[in-house]
């Protein structure tokens, strides 16, 4: 079950307990009458009942007419991301490039005349929480989602768009099983997977860096676990020396142990994958045991909590993130519509959040509001957006998604190198 808030903007579903149930109506008291009083009295009450009844069916029925209407004035888009948990920040950043898409293409008249109405659904960031909030999206009524920061939630969840027919298009998970798995129609990404980013990073590492020992730690979560052995394999392949690949636990508090390891292993770089929690304990305990290593992470790591997690030990700090999209030329509009909702367009999945909806507009505007036509179009169609050109191959995976790396100082401002 799932509360459900309304407002003039947009649908917010959050969890709430289960209604309870109206109490049963009680059997009628038998009583001794005439066969034609008993014929008379259901008269008189039948006549009572259906004046009382017709003005509430008449305003029930206007309600439902006047809902029918609306629902028909506008076209419904799921956002379900993380609103609560540790890793909201990354719902935020989705949220606010969605919203303000939007809200700049319903300024211009909409789609075909309609407005686009998002409907804003919670799944925590958890595994448990995908099928749930895709199905949320589901009986929303919306046949189109930006569906998803985190790549363990959107691997259980696309089975239910692919199901349902509902086109989803992700701008944060990058997990290869994303589309691997059952290689969806329906579903899509405006952000590349870790087997371009691990490669990446990996690149970068052996032609820039050049390290002597590398550590790769990952949390053995499906995100985390899938892009740390992305870089391993590639920087096996250009020769750099892994001299440790080991997993921690999430939610732990003492990083002591593979500290001791990191230290006994001598290695001068750690790549960590995984989310800000784990790798900002692990930085601030590394620095307060004495262990001076460069640390390098993926996009997930690119929290501003991190900052309070990790406190000094962050400076220096590198992660691989989308490049700055902000900068594209003619993102001037898109950059100012985001300044004018007093929104923060420069984070890792505000643009590609943004390029989505432009997506699905431009789908929508040229083949209408049939999803299986929408996804149809999307395979074989060129868009510009606000990350650029975005081409599609046949599993939903962009043909082409610029990363960069970008070093962290003490305060948490990064610079794309």
């Amino acid at each position: 079950m799932a509360a459900c808030f309304q407002n003039t903007a947009h649908t917010v579903f959050l969890p709430k307990k289960p209604a309870t149930r109206d109490a049963d109506y009680g059997e009628p008291t038998r009583q001794s009458v005439s066969i034609r009083a008993a014929q008379n009295l259901a008269g008189e009450l039948r006549m009572k009942f259906m004046n009382r009844l017709t003005p509430v069916a008449m305003a029930l029925g206007a309600l439902a007419l006047a809902g029918a209407a609306h629902a028909a004035d506008t076209i419904k888009i799921g956002i379900p991301q993380p609103m609560t948990g540790p890793n909201t920040q990354y719902g935020d950043q989705i949220q606010a490039g969605a919203l303000t898409a939007i809200e700049t293409i319903n300024a211009k008249g909409g789609v075909k005349g309609k407005k686009l109405e998002p409907i804003l659904i919670d799944d925590g960031c958890e595994p448990k929480q995908a099928v749930p909030a895709a199905n949320r999206v589901v009986n929303s009524g919306a046949k189109f989602a930006v569906a998803h920061a985190c790549s363990g939630v959107t691997v259980a969840a696309v089975k239910v768009y692919e199901e349902e027919g509902i086109v989803g298009i992700t701008p944060g998970a990058t997990s290869p099983l994303v589309t691997d798995t059952i290689k969806p129609h329906f579903f899509f990404r405006t952000i590349g997977r870790d087997d371009q980013q691990g490669p990446y990073a990996a690149a970068y590492i052996a032609k820039t860096l050049k390290p002597q020992k590398v550590a790769v730690l990952h949390d053995k979560q499906t995100y985390g676990s899938g892009v740390a052995t992305q870089v391993k394999d590639a920087l096996a392949k250009q020769n750099v020396n892994v001299a440790l690949f080991e997993g921690i636990n999430v939610g732990d508090s003492d990083y002591s142990a593979i500290i001791t390891k990191l230290k006994s292993a001598g290695v001068d770089l750690v790549y960590f994958g995984g989310y800000h929690p784990e790798l900002g304990l692990l930085l601030r305990q590394s620095r307060e045991q004495g262990l001076k290593v460069q640390f390098m992470g993926p996009e997930g790591t690119a929290n501003q909590d991190l900052v309070a997690i990790a406190g000094p030990a962050i400076d220096g700090l590198l992660v691989t993130l989308p490049a700055d999209f902000t900068k594209l030329p003619g993102n001037e509009s898109i950059v100012k519509a985001f300044k004018d909702a007093k929104r923060d367009p420069d984070g890792a999945f505000q643009m590609p959040a943004y390029a989505a909806v432009q997506i699905l507009a431009d789908s929508i505007n040229a083949v209408g509001e049939d999803p299986a036509k929408v996804a149809d179009y999307m395979h074989k169609t060129t868009f510009n957006t606000g990350i650029g050109k975005v081409e599609y191959d046949a599993k939903g995976d962009l043909k082409n998604f610029e990363f960069a790396v970008y070093k962290w100082d003490k305060d948490g401002k990064k610079t794309q190198l």
